[in-house]
């Protein structure tokens, strides 16, 4: 890879080599872009939103034509019958995270799927009862960690323990996690960390950090919103107590869309493991009988509160059906070069007072590069906006840029490097 890196070049004959060479170059035209003008726009904010997979119309009218045609009869006789339709998700979604077919499910919206989680797996005492968990996290974290503290009887302020970058640094050192652990760990109780933080893009090393957990006694959990279809997961393998995720990013599945959950296989095992009971989340074999007494599913389909939200959840099943075509290590592999040639295009635009805040190790980052401004940012993101690249403005200072390997190529990244070049403000 090295020595593919050391050959990008600066124009654009090379990014169109590049992208003759993409295995992967077809996965585009699966995919709707918005226009700018007659063009497509150049469109790099799949970090906050996913483009819209062309099949999702046509599955959309499917399950309409189903409902008009059969009514409540649909939930057995549809095409795609809806008592089971979060159940299409399960291998794919197993794939993507690294995990056993049992440990995953479609489900709720992220927030809700943590706060369910929280429930089960922050289980506070006197003595254990501290959350550590990364500074700067997505606000919905945060707030789902100050609540559930508080739920519990504890002050947020002396429960949570948020761990920063250094002072001068922009991302946060392995170390001082593990020192933040070592130190709290008699009254350690969670490690809830994002697996890709949404403003810098830096991606936590989670199997370290779950092994360190685990030696604390401890219990680890991720939001993943901004790392399932972007990293290689192995959720299994780490031994992740639980984890959870949106859709609506990398996984492309519109505003809004479903959510997921995973949770390993040696809790789902353990009748001790408590969850919120819902009907759905009860033994499909003896669901329909109406007794009571919640007898859990046998996996995480056991933390379901209700049915499948079948309409909520088209556009995710269009979106898998492209990731079921290639494989994490080819996303892996384009995603790599893709964000690393967008990397060494804007290194070159020294009349920009910027630096790229995400990681240069590509080990510790997805496809997301965060480029802090020192002046005229906003006027760099209007001009970006003006010849039709959509990027992503975070106050205050920041422009974030997504290279998504399914549906980015070489050439955008090439046009916003160009439309960068020849900006004078």
């Amino acid at each position: 890879m090295q020595e593919k890196e050391n050959a990008y070049k600066m124009t654009q004959r090379y990014a169109k080599e590049m992208d003759h060479s993409d295995a992967l170059a077809s996965c585009r035209q699966q995919f709707l872009f918005p226009k700018h003008g007659k063009k497509d726009a150049i469109y790099l904010c799949g970090n906050s939103l996913g483009l819209q997979p062309k099949e999702a119309k046509t599955l959309i009218e499917q399950e309409l034509n189903d409902w008009a045609k059969y009514g409540v009869e649909g939930h057995f006789e549809a095409k795609n019958p809806w008592f089971a339709y979060h159940t299409f998700f399960t291998e794919s979604l197993a794939k993507l995270v690294g995990a056993t077919n049992k440990e995953v499910v479609a489900m709720n919206t992220l927030t809700v799927n943590l706060h369910l989680l929280m429930l089960s797996f922050y289980r506070p005492s006197k003595q254990r009862y501290k959350i550590i968990m990364e500074a700067g996290a997505f606000p919905s974290d945060m707030y789902a960690m100050e609540t559930q503290a508080k739920l519990h009887g504890f002050d947020p302020a002396d429960a949570i323990i948020e761990i920063a970058p250094r002072a001068g640094e922009h991302c946060i050192r392995l170390s001082d996690i593990e020192d933040a652990i070592q130190k709290n760990k008699s009254s350690l109780a969670l490690v809830m960390f994002g697996g890709v933080n949404y403003y810098t893009g830096q991606y936590f090393d989670i199997e370290k950090i779950v092994q360190m957990t685990h030696d604390a006694g401890a219990l680890a959990g991720f939001d993943l919103a901004h790392a399932i279809g972007n990293k290689a997961l192995h959720l299994h393998d780490w031994k992740v107590d639980f984890a959870c995720w949106c859709s609506y990013k990398y996984l492309n599945s519109g505003p809004g869309a479903v959510g997921g959950a995973f949770v390993h296989e040696k809790h789902i095992k353990n009748k001790n493991t408590f969850r919120l009971a819902g009907w759905w989340g009860h033994d499909a074999k003896t669901r329909f009988k109406m007794k009571k007494g919640f007898k859990p599913m046998q996996s995480a389909e056991s933390w379901q509160m209700s049915n499948a939200q079948v309409f909520n959840m088209i556009a995710l099943r269009a979106s898998l059906n492209i990731f079921d075509q290639v494989s994490m290590q080819e996303l892996a592999d384009k995603s790599y070069h893709l964000t690393a040639y967008a990397e060494f295009l804007l290194k070159q635009l020294t009349h920009l007072k910027f630096e790229i805040i995400t990681p240069s190790n590509p080990a510790e980052r997805g496809c997301q590069l965060s480029l802090l401004f020192k002046s005229k940012g906003k006027e760099v993101f209007k001009a970006l906006q003006e010849n039709g690249v959509i990027a992503d403005w975070r106050e205050p200072n920041v422009i974030r840029i997504a290279p998504v390997p399914l549906y980015n190529s070489y050439q955008d990244i090439y046009a916003m490097y160009k439309i960068m070049k020849d900006c004078n403000v």
